[in-house]
């Protein structure tokens, strides 16, 4: 990259949103798109269906799932490459609940066309082999009905749902949606870094701040300049995820005024929904290494029913925990804080189940860091919050209503935008990353 460029948009973030959006823009605009990490393509532990374990525990420099835990203990891992979270994922494919779309106020057509554009190029109908088709049989019999066969779609009863990966078990990430693109109009810069979103006050003192630019670093730490061409309509957004965009904000002033100040950041905007504090020490840190490397490596063959709860309940923070847009922020999911989220959790569905063999094979995994109580093996309650792990799936930290409007303008500033999960109040459907490529479109 040149020291300095000029675009009419300027999309921090290569991931599930800012791929699509980036691709849609160049269609009259000139684009940049900022991303911190590598490219997706020639990596078979990114593109190989069978390299998905090699991809999470990747706990190099550079790798394309960054590592982190958070203060409740947990490990969890966010993207660092090109096409975001869906680079590094499991691949399911759903779209959102219709209600989801009635409730932010969106198009439903524009919604179905949307999700259309984004399943020409990366959703695929999954084979349904041995197992799986025993696993939908047995939901059928037991009476989760009806059933639906494949489709797209979150429907009650059972079905067969989508998948990125194709019938030879190639991962087709967002980034294949700049396929679309304006190929004359876009630049995409890879190890780009953003340190910081640049804003003007241009005409009379209590006119709001403008966004005017970024500041980025290459991959060899050189700071670049990026600046927007002179138009009302031109802007910088935000598309780095729901840990990344609220990160960046404050890292640019907007946030709780007294935790930027107690990081020495001017304060461009006071704005207390974009997170809260904590922290986490280097010595945790090296134990969770040696702890995901140690998993990563054992031998365990096995079936894994997965169960979301809508909602929950119970919400968390994030804050910075330094200057540097490298480190990972301080993050408190505050799991089960709320007790109807564990009353959820814990319910005897399964009352004849022989679970107790299980129980205790789970409390002794590393799942995660939190201390083990001797009373994890007989309440499911305390098991629950002893061997609590993640499904990833974050949403909020620049919420509707809260830090963006409805046209996901930030509220205070003018010319900056959030287009990410951040913005979302619930979680989309099964899986939210089909909701977050339609929402980039």
């Amino acid at each position: 990259a040149p020291p300095v460029v000029y675009f009419d948009y300027i999309i921090i973030g290569g991931g599930t949103a800012g791929c699509p959006l980036a691709a849609t823009l160049s269609q009259n605009a000139t684009v940049l798109v900022l991303e911190r990490g590598g490219s997706p393509y020639g990596d078979s532990n990114i593109t190989n269906v069978g390299n998905f374990g090699s991809t999470i525990s990747d706990t190099s420099p550079h790798s394309a799932s960054q590592i982190f835990i958070s203060e409740d203990g947990v490990y969890n891992t966010r993207a660092r490459v090109l096409g975001g979270g869906s680079a590094i994922n499991a691949g399911f494919y759903s779209r959102a609940e219709p209600e989801f779309a009635r409730d932010a106020g969106w198009d439903e057509d524009l919604v179905r066309r949307s999700y259309d554009w984004v399943e020409s190029k990366v959703a695929f109908e999954p084979p349904v082999r041995q197992w799986q088709s025993a696993v939908r049989d047995g939901l059928v019999e037991i009476g989760v009905l009806p059933y639906n066969g494949f489709t797209y779609d979150h429907v009650q009863g059972t079905k067969i749902g989508g998948t990125i990966f194709d019938d030879q078990g190639r991962r087709h990430t967002a980034a294949d949606l700049l396929g679309y693109a304006n190929h004359r109009t876009i630049k995409v810069y890879l190890h780009a870094t953003v340190s910081r979103i640049l804003f003007t006050r241009r005409g009379r003192r209590w006119a709001n701040p403008r966004a005017c630019g970024v500041v980025f670093e290459d991959a060899l730490g050189i700071k670049k300049r990026a600046f927007l061409r002179p138009h009302p309509q031109n802007e910088v957004i935000l598309t780095a995820g729901a840990l990344g965009s609220p990160q960046l904000m404050m890292l640019s002033g907007i946030g709780p005024a007294l935790h930027l100040k107690s990081h020495g950041i001017h304060v461009v905007l006071d704005q207390p929904n974009s997170g809260k504090p904590s922290s986490l020490t280097a010595e945790t840190m090296a134990k969770a290494i040696d702890t995901v490397h140690a998993y990563a490596n054992t031998s365990l063959k096995g079936g894994v029913i997965l169960e979301k709860v809508k909602g929950p309940l119970s919400s968390g923070d994030l804050k910075l925990r330094s200057r540097s847009p490298r480190d990972n922020p301080s993050v408190t999911f505050n799991y089960f804080k709320d007790p109807q989220d564990l009353r959820s959790f814990a319910r005897l569905r399964y009352a004849n189940l022989p679970v107790q063999a299980l129980v205790d094979l789970m409390l002794n995994l590393p799942v995660n860091l939190r201390p083990r109580h001797v009373s994890s093996s007989i309440s499911l309650e305390q098991f629950c919050i002893d061997t609590v792990m993640t499904i990833w799936h974050y949403h909020g930290g620049c919420q509707v209503g809260k830090v963006v409007d409805r046209d996901y303008r930030v509220v205070g500033v003018d010319g900056l935008r959030v287009i990410d999960g951040s913005t979302f109040l619930k979680s989309p459907g099964t899986n939210p990353q089909a909701t977050v490529m339609m929402l980039g479109r």
